[in-house]
């Protein structure tokens, strides 16, 4: 028994199917059931049994699994107090999106570290919620800021909604705020396709009879905006991001309705560090609906 197949038995219990749990732990599907087969063989025991196209926990893999997330916390608490004996400060990881990083964190930062000048915090970047997500499960981050939703297997705590607007080429002859209806056939970079973002996008556009034109199909936070300043499409994303974008001689407009996502700090389901707890604690305080 090792600490993988530990992480493999709490995935998949708070996942309830093998793909899904594979899909959160970026291993094969058929790797994770071979670990999780010989697991159950070394214990002499079963965790879980199927149930239609899922699993479902047995009576002695919730206790096992109960004591699984018990040693991993134990762990994470271990790693914890090797850093701080590592460095004369302590230090606080916040997983960030580059969207959010210069309103939502930057004001959390600052009223954090007018009251703890003496903990480190490092902020580790991320391409979108799905990287804020792994950094959390991998524990490169004690805590992550993103939008909402996130996988069951963390804890969500909101802080405030952030507007979405659509980032444009200078010259386009379109109305402030655009009518939501524009967006049908209109060349938009958009987030790759079979993500739980690109998911959410067609559900918006399904939601409001839309068919954008994908000029761009990336998750990579770096080429985004290239097409944009090339004239060649639009962007969808929030108005944090505004400020870089009018800096790069682009439009910003807002929609018509007014469309809006949760912003919140998430952290996996686990005794938080101090300082983390203290973080979360100023930034519920100084939150804004």
């Amino acid at each position: 028994m090792n600490l993988q197949q530990l992480r493999y038995v709490v995935a998949t219990a708070e996942h309830r199917t093998m793909t899904d749990a594979a899909r959160s732990l970026y291993i094969a599907q058929p790797a994770l059931s071979r670990a999780i087969r010989d697991l159950e063989r070394e214990l002499g025991m079963t965790l879980f049994a199927r149930s239609g196209r899922g699993v479902i926990v047995t009576a002695q893999g919730r206790r096992v699994v109960k004591l699984a997330r018990e040693a991993l916390d134990a762990v994470h608490e271990i790693e914890a107090l090797s850093a701080q004996g590592r460095s004369p400060e302590a230090e606080l990881r916040i997983a960030s999106p580059p969207g959010l990083e210069p309103g939502v964190a930057g004001r959390i930062l600052r009223a954090y570290s007018a009251e703890h000048p003496k903990v480190r915090v490092h902020i580790v970047r991320c391409d979108g919620r799905d990287g804020v997500v792994s950094a959390i499960r991998d524990q490169r981050a004690d805590l992550g800021l993103t939008d909402l939703p996130v996988p069951a297997d963390l804890i969500s705590h909101p802080l405030e909604r952030q507007e979405i607007v659509l980032i444009s080429p200078p010259g386009l002859d379109l109305p402030d705020p655009v009518p939501v209806r524009m967006l049908d056939g209109m060349p938009l970079v958009l987030p790759a396709p079979g993500g739980i973002r690109r998911r959410e996008f067609d559900s918006l556009f399904a939601k409001y009879g839309v068919a954008p034109v994908a000029a761009l199909e990336t998750d990579g936070r770096d080429d985004r905006l290239e097409p944009v300043r090339a004239g060649a499409a639009s962007l969808l994303w929030y108005r944090g991001t505004a400020e870089q974008a009018v800096r790069a001689g682009l439009v910003v407009r807002s929609l018509d309705p007014s469309l809006r996502r949760v912003i919140a700090l998430v952290h996996a389901r686990r005794r938080l560090p101090a300082i983390a707890q203290e973080f979360l604690t100023v930034a519920e305080g100084g939150s804004a609906a």
